[in-house]
Formats: C-alpha cells, sequence, structure tokens
C-alpha cells in the first residue's frame, strides 16, 4: 500500500514541485496551500507524513503541529522554513517535528528525510505477523495519559516569591471540596507562564491522575475548533470519515486546558457556555449526551474586559469560567523569581541534553534582572535554551547573553542609547515603523494574518519587512554587544 504524504506550502512553485517529484517515487501525494485546509484534510484522512512550511498565511505550521499533537494525531511532520533560526528549529523539534529542513533544499535532502521518517513510522508501528491483524488506527487512538503531573509545577510556584498569591490560590483549589465543577481563568501577558499554573492547577486537582488536555484557541480554525473540544461522528460533515472523540472525552477527570480562550468564536461561545452550564456534551452530528468530568482551566493574555465591551467575548461566558480567577504578574514585576526560573530550566535542559551547567552566579544574576524580560518567562527560557545548545557550557556567562540583555533594555521599547546623530528621544520613521511591527506581532503571538490587520497591510508586505529586520539581526547585536562591553 503507497504511503500518503501531505505537503502545505503556499508557494505554487515548492507544492508543485514536491508533488510531483514524491509522486514519481510513489507516493500517494496530496498537496494544500494553507494551514486551514491541512487541518480538515487531517480531520478525514490519515496520513502517513506530513511536509509543511513553516510560515504560512494564517495557520502556520507549528500551529498545525501543535493542533496535531492536542488531539493525539502523532503523524511525523518534516518542517521547511527559509527562516533557519535556532529559534525556529528549537521550537518545531520540541513539539516533535521529526526533521527541520531550511528553504532553499535540494530535492534529493527532502526525499532521504522523507524515506527516513517513513521507515522510522514504519519500525515504530511495527506489530507480530501472529494473532489478529490490528484494527486501523485513528487520528486520537495514539494519545495516552502521560503521568507527567508529579508536583513539579506546583513546587516551582512556591519556590518563586512573587508566585506567593498564586500559590496560596492553587492550595485553596486543592483542599477545596467542590471537585471538578470549578472553572478557573488565568489571566497573563503572553509568556508569563500561564500553561506552568495551568499544569499546577491539574497538580492539585482531584483528577491529576489522569489527563492534562491543552489546546489553543487561536491555533485551530473555528470551523475545526468545535470538533477539537467535542469530537464528531462519521458522517457529520464531509471530511469525517470516522468517529472522533474531543478533548471532553478524552481528558476523563483530568484537566482541559483552553489557552487564548479570547480568540474563541462567539458562537462556540455560546456552545461552550451551555456545556459548563449542563456539564454534558454532545458530539457534533451526535445525538448522546456526555457527562463532563474534568476540570475547565481558559487563560487568556487579553483584557476580557474590553473584549466584552467590543462585543467579541460573552460576558454570561467569563463570569462562568471565573469562578476562581488567577492573575500572573510579568516577569519584570518579580526579578526576585529569576534565580529559581534559570536553575530550574537549567536542571530540565541539563537532563534533556545530558549537560552539567552548574546553577546561574550572584553577579549575573543581579545583571539578568535589571532587564525587564518582555518576552516574560518564555523569553528567558528560550534564551536559555539557545545558550545550552550552542555553548554547551558549564557555567552561565555574562558572554553567553546578547548586549542588549546585559544592557538591561527593551530592544523594542526604543528606550535607552540612541545611535550617533539621533536627538534625545527622535529616531529615524523607519525604526519606528519596525518597533511598532514587532510590538503588534508580540502581542499577536507571531500571528501574521492578525498582526497584518492590525497594521492594515497585507501579509505579504509583512513578511517582506520582516525578512529584511532578520536580514540586519546579527549586525544589530554586534552593534549591542559592543554598547554593553563599551
Amino acid at each position: 500500500m503507497k504511503s500518503r504524504i501531505l505537503i502545505v506550502d503556499d508557494e505554487a512553485t515548492i507544492r508543485a514541485s514536491l508533488q510531483e517529484s514524491l509522486t514519481n517515487d510513489g507516493y500517494d501525494v496530496e498537496a494544500v496551500e494553507t494551514g486551514e485546509e491541512a487541518l480538515a484534510r487531517c480531520h478525514g484522512t490519515n496520513y502517513d507524513l506530513i511536509v509543511t512550511d513553516l510560515r504560512l498565511p494564517g495557520v502556520s505550521g507549528l500551529e498545525i503541529m501543535q493542533a496535531l499533537r492536542n488531539q493525539g494525531n502523532n503523524t511525523p511532520v518534516i518542517m521547511m522554513t527559509a527562516y533557519g533560526d535556532v529559534d525556529t528549529a528549537v521550537s518545531s523539534m520540541r513539539l516533535g517535528a521529526y526533521d527541520f529542513i531550511p528553504k532553499p533544499f535540494k530535492l534529493g535532502t527532502i526525499k532521504k528525510q522523507v524515506r527516513s521518517a517513513l521507515r522510522a513510522t514504519i519500525e515504530r508501528t511495527a506489530v507480530p505477523t501472529e494473532g489478529p491483524e490490528p484494527e486501523a488506527p485513528t487520528i486520537t487512538a495514539a494519545r495516552k495519559p502521560v503521568p507527567d503531573m508529579d508536583g513539579r509545577y506546583m513546587q516551582m510556584i512556591r519556590s518563586c516569591p512573587g508566585l506567593e498569591k498564586v500559590g496560596n490560590i492553587l492550595e485553596k483549589v486543592g483542599a477545596s471540596r467542590s471537585g471538578n465543577d470549578t472553572s478557573i481563568l488565568i489571566q497573563g501577558e503572553s509568556g508569563s507562564g500561564k500553561e506552568i499554573i495551568a499544569r499546577a492547577v491539574h497538580e492539585v486537582s482531584q483528577g491529576r491522575s489522569d489527563r492534562f488536555m491543552e489546546i489553543n484557541c487561536a491555533a485551530v480554525p473555528e470551523s475545526l475548533l468545535e470538533s477539537e473540544l467535542f469530537g464528531h461522528e462519521k458522517g457529520a460533515f464531509t471530511d469525517a470519515k470516522n468517529r472522533k472523540e474531543g478533548l471532553f472525552e478524552l481528558a476523563g477527570g483530568g484537566t482541559i486546558f483552553l489557552d487564548e480562550i479570547g480568540e474563541m468564536g462567539v458562537l462556540l461561545q455560546s456552545r461552550l457556555l451551555r456545556v459548563l452550564e449542563n456539564r454534558r456534551f454532545r458530539r457534533v452530528g451526535g445525538k448522546d449526551d456526555f457527562e463532563i468530568r474534568a476540570r475547565i482551566v481558559a487563560a487568556t493574555n487579553q483584557k476580557l474586559s474590553e473584549s466584552i465591551e467590543a462585543g467579541t467575548f460573552r460576558n454570561d461566558l467569563y463570569y462562568r469560567l471565573q469562578v476562581v480567577e488567577i492573575e500572573v504578574p510579568a516577569l519584570r514585576e518579580r526579578p526576585q523569581d529569576l534565580e529559581v526560573l534559570i536553575n530550574s530550566f537549567l536542571r530540565e535542559f541539563n537532563a534533556q541534553m545530558g549537560l552539567n551547567c552548574e546553577p546561574v552566579g550572584a553577579g549575573l544574576l543581579e545583571v539578568l534582572q535589571r532587564y525587564p524580560w518582555p518576552g516574560n518567562v518564555r523569553e528567558l527560557r528560550n534564551a536559555l535554551k539557545r545558550i545550552m545548545i550552542l555553548e554547551d557550557p558549564e557555567q552561565l556567562e555574562e558572554n553567553h547573553f546578547p548586549g542588549h540583555i546585559l544592557a538591561g533594555r527593551n530592544p523594542r521599547s526604543g528606550k535607552g542609547k540612541m545611535s550617533p546623530g539621533q536627538g534625545a528621544g527622535l529616531m529615524p520613521l523607519s525604526e519606528v515603523e519596525k518597533m511598532q511591527i514587532l510590538y503588534t506581532l508580540e502581542i499577536t503571538e507571531n500571528n501574521k494574518s492578525k498582526a497584518a490587520r492590525i497594521l492594515g497591510i497585507s501579509r505579504q508586505t509583512l513578511r517582506e519587512k520582516l525578512r529584511i529586520y532578520e536580514s540586519s539581526t546579527s549586525s544589530e547585536q554586534e552593534l549591542l554587544t559592543d554598547e554593553a562591553n563599551a
């Protein structure tokens, strides 16, 4: 039987070239232009391999992979991108990408990786020839409960002085007899550690021995999100060739984490409200009701009060979700937590990579505490992982960090030293434009389509701007390092 491969790329030339070449090699190949189309195909078809561009209009390659992993679909993914930086490689490999291939590439290179990925899949899923033939797998069957909730998230929170209030709330939640019907709303800036709090909620909940299921509501098209949450019956819509269990069913008595709840469409908000009120749900296209046993934890970096006023978020759903409300302070507001976070991440990376990096020293810690960390805990973690991958250090030192961190300034804030020829507080229009674009991408969590709409430009224009900025990044970092060492 031919292996089935899905190609996802918004460049028609690459899409057609890969489809033709791999078809000639004997594979059954389909090709689509967008992430939304890819996710729709994956709902009705089991693929043996997905080859996707990283940067796509709308849903990105990383978001495709995250959505698949959330629903238990472990199809191997090969990621292609013209932006081959370390951060991207780390993110894609962390989510489970089989390989990461920078563009431009030779067809022979990617064909070799396709053969390797398919061979690894066959070896992993091989079964004995004796006995009954196993049933064909569904896209949710591969997911099994992973007992990764050992109290480490709660321990991390309790070790951070700046999260004392959060820790107290979590302990009260754990001691409460209200059970899993108490929903929780976590609010905080992007990257501030809302997922860590959600996992800590799971650790103190009665259903901690069951599954922790998460989904980013902004990463899945609204037309598919309902099916992701509640599942669907065979024939419920065009591509529904098999019955699918949703997160509310798969979670059992565990926890369902709805990240970026503010991005959920109003119509789906209405159904979610009814589900939360009745503690029962029905699969899309189904007739039978199922009881909800899981705890619902939602998170957002938006000010939902403003969304309510704008008519994009239901007032009644907000009050239903925030039975318990947790505000996560930004990292710049709790610099005393840096030592705990850094050493926790170092232990994690040491275990993952077989390294032996020592805890952070007092002198370097003092330097790092002066930096505002605009990307919060996520920025800190990524900075440390980059150092561990590239430097393999026995001890963190100042020269491992970029100049803007050592100088204690946010390069996107426009504050700090001015380049020669600039008046105090003034800068070229091009720099103002760059700052606004990067800031908009930050608040939209790198959602190019949303950022382009806010900025009033096309996605293509935005992509061209980013190409220009990325080409100048290396020289800018050298300048910042020189400033810090002066």
